[in-house]
């Protein structure tokens, strides 16, 4: 049997016309019968084709205020009528409906009207039914009828209008259906997701645009990314992406959220292994680098700032796989563009998801991103020694470095630098020594330096070790049954030291 069809009649229901006009001309050198609704009526009529109002199928005309117009069974029986079902055909003939060959609809921008900040009234009256039902019947009868579910597939249409005289293959049919479910379903996700925003009643998360990427975590992975990353950045330099890339593009853009002024990070496998804040982005720089030089040979740098040209250059002398800046000037951009893998990243705005999804279990983790950044407002002191105003500076510097790195985390700064930290141990005692260790190999001083913890200290072993480093302040959550022994241990050795009432864990 052939799988191949002709379009003979199409029936075109869309908001957003924007090159549709192809189409349409297309369709009408090609013999095609139109039946169109409304504005999209008016559109065809306009650009001098011949089309037939849905209303002289159907005997009825347009009602409540255009909430019906395509929901009658002449038009959903011309379009799941089976070809090859003899009694389908009977009642085609029987109740006088014609075949309906192609779909072409484009939703109501329900998502666009939210996103708005439209009135709830507007937004409700953006939730198509007419068009959802007719691309779900099409796509249910994809043996048949071909349906064109958004605007992003009119250029589809248009080479197989154009290239095949509009005759399709199953292939084709199947591939619109398969697109057409996902357009379905996450626009009625949109829709839950917008009913169901203060109560978190169930689960239903959909991103639209996926890309392969080259491979996941390892060669030996396939990987994707779902979403638009054009929202966030403007690639203007360098090699495809990966998924490794992405991941500590994330990692780092979510850290430089959380600072105001001139700062410069490194980072490698999503935790900074150099971050400071400056008067001068070039000094940022390079004491962000001197935190851990080795550390930063094949990482992503990040700065909030535009690149010039003296910090360009200093950086070009770097190997370095991502760098990600609000701007660059015309002078750097020929210098960091001399390495023709070297991606480089522009950042127009901030991620806005409030969400953060893992799969776990066959199943998904979802929570409230950590958005808490501790201001001195929410600091308490503990001890009888207050910090200085440099220490209560470093402190929060520190504590914003905690809330981004893997627990267990402790983060050792000095005049807004980091030293080091201790990353992803399995005790707060074991990352403190990793941090005391790296910032010794680095030839830190920890005289007068700051320590901050993601979570509490179940003992004092954790101060005791930073005293005898010659750490003088402490920030931490607080909140362990055993917090008195800290205390007493501080108080007793002319420490100091902060609770925020804040955890960060990270895993």
């Amino acid at each position: 049997m052939d799988n191949n069809i002709k379009i003979k009649s199409a029936l075109i229901s869309v908001f957003d016309k924007e090159n549709l006009d192809s189409i349409v001309k297309k369709l009408s050198e090609l013999n095609v019968k139109i039946y169109s609704t409304g504005g999209t009526q008016t559109y065809i009529e306009k650009l001098g084709v011949n089309v037939t109002a849905v209303e002289d199928i159907t005997s009825y005309p347009s009602i409540l205020g255009g909430r019906v117009k395509t929901l009658h069974p002449k038009v959903f029986g011309g379009i799941l009528a089976r070809r090859q079902n003899d009694n389908d055909l009977s009642q085609l003939g029987e109740y006088e409906i014609p075949e309906i060959d192609l779909v072409i609809v484009d939703l109501y921008p329900f998502e666009d009207t939210v996103a708005s900040g439209a009135q709830h009234q507007d937004i409700i009256e953006k939730i198509d039914i007419g068009g959802i039902s007719l691309i779900r019947a099409a796509a249910k009868n994809y043996k048949d009828v071909v349906i064109v579910p958004s605007k992003n597939e009119y250029s589809n249409l248009l080479d197989i209008l154009t290239n095949k005289n509009g005759e399709t293959t199953i292939e084709e049919r199947q591939s619109f259906a398969l697109k057409s479910f996902g357009v379905s379903s996450h626009y009625d996700s949109a829709i839950f997701n917008y009913f169901d925003k203060e109560n978190n009643s169930a689960f239903k998360k959909s991103v639209e645009n996926s890309k392969e990427l080259r491979y996941g975590e390892n060669p030996h992975q396939k990987g994707f990314f779902f979403g638009n990353i054009n929202d966030i950045l403007e690639q203007i330099h360098g090699k495809e992406i990966s998924y490794n890339n992405l991941l500590d593009i994330d990692a780092a853009i979510n850290l430089i959220g959380d600072f105001t002024e001139t700062t410069f990070a490194v980072l490698k496998h999503n935790n900074a292994c150099g971050i400071a804040s400056r008067d001068t982005l070039l000094q940022a720089w390079t004491d962000a680098l001197a935190g851990d030089p080795i550390s930063a040979f094949g990482g992503v740098l990040i700065a909030n700032k535009e690149i010039d040209l003296e910090t360009a250059e200093e950086i070009n002398k770097l190997f370095f796989e991502v760098i990600i800046a609000p701007s660059y000037s015309e002078e750097s951009l020929k210098v960091l563009k001399l390495k023709k893998n070297r991606i480089i990243l522009i950042q127009k705005n901030s991620i806005k998801t409030d969400k953060i999804f893992r799969s776990v279990l066959n199943g998904v983790l979802v929570q409230d991103k950590d958005l808490k950044i501790e201001t001195a407002q929410d600091l308490k002191t503990v001890t009888k020694s207050e910090p200085t105003p440099q220490e209560i500076k470093d402190l929060l510097f520190a504590n914003k470095l905690v809330k981004h790195t893997k627990s267990n985390a402790m983060i050792l700064v000095k005049n807004n630098q980091l030293l080091a930290s201790g990353v992803g141990q399995t005790s707060r005692v074991d990352a403190l020594m990793q941090a005391i260790t790296k910032a010794k190999n680095f030839n830190f001083s920890l005289e007068g330096a700051v320590m901050a913890s993601d979570a509490f200290f179940p003992f004092p072993d954790n101060v005791e070790i930073a005293k005898n480093e010659g750490i003088t302040a402490v920030i931490q959550p607080g909140g362990s049954i055993k917090d008195q022994l800290s205390i007493d241990y501080c108080n007793e050795n002319n420490m100091s030291m902060i609770f925020t009432g804040f955890r960060h864990f990270k895993h």
